[in-house]
């Protein structure tokens, strides 16, 4: 089984309940460091096989939502993700992790005009904390192997999907990069497309607004007392996420 990597920073605030998830899903071994950690020693980073970036409000979210924290890892660690990455190993980023990943160029590689998409506030300009229904569209994301659905929570300002032009959409749409979607007639925030999360080409860099962490176990979910005792499921939806990214290294 891997050895899990969670990067957190300062303002980061869902860092244990991530790890939580990992060891639940059967990781070795879950280390939580701190950025800096990272930046006096990248090697570190070659001792995993699953690097997270959890959710929160790094650096305060100044300038905008993962901003800083993207930053520093474009213009320190690159390299490290590159090699991470060109090692066959996955990188998960989850609300503001998502907001680092593709802010970083960690997600999508940029092109000679830049980022191809960004993450952006809401289309009602507030903060919203909700549940929301989710579907996966045909992808080869390694964490949403087998997932058809999800229902989670969400809970971000700056969560709205946009890419740099129609044309982008339609080619990461085409590439199987936009895998997880709110359904249509609950589109939270006004992503295009409704994309909740997005990948890279390999499946293997994955980042999404809504928390899994918030739901690995039956009794996180706000009807569980509701439901028939012949209904409830054996986990909380979030659950498959980690054990997707965890049992991906067996054999």
């Amino acid at each position: 089984m891997p050895n899990v990597l969670i990067l957190r920073a300062p303002g980061t605030n869902c860092d244990n309940e991530t790890a939580f998830a990992f060891r639940q899903a059967g990781a070795t071994k879950v280390d939580v460091l701190h950025l800096n950690r990272i930046l006096e020693s990248p090697k570190t980073m070659d001792a995993a096989q699953i690097l997270c970036v959890p959710g929160g409000f790094s650096f305060g979210d100044d300038i905008a939502a993962g901003r800083v924290f993207a930053t520093k890892i474009r213009n320190h660690l690159g390299d490290a993700f590159k090699k991470f990455k060109d090692a066959g190993k996955l990188i998960l980023g989850i609300c503001n992790g998502f907001q680092v990943l593709i802010k970083s160029g960690v997600l999508f590689d940029d092109d000679a005009e830049g980022s191809p998409a960004t993450l952006t506030w809401n289309s009602t300009g507030m903060y919203m904390d909700r549940w929301v229904n989710l579907r996966t569209v045909g992808s080869n994301c390694v964490f949403l192997k087998d997932v058809e659905s999800l229902h989670l929570p969400i809970a971000h300002a700056e969560g709205r999907f946009v890419p740099r032009n129609d044309q982008i959409l339609d080619t990461l749409d085409k590439s199987g990069c936009l895998p997880l979607r709110y359904v249509a007639d609950g589109n939270p925030n006004g992503s295009a497309f409704g994309v909740a999360g997005a990948c890279d080409s390999t499946g293997r860099v994955f980042g999404l607004m809504p928390h899994p962490e918030r739901h690995i176990d039956v009794c996180q979910h706000p009807q569980w007392t509701r439901r028939n005792p012949g209904d409830h499921p054996t986990a909380g939806d979030g659950f498959a996420i980690f054990r997707n990214a965890v049992t991906f290294f067996e054999g």
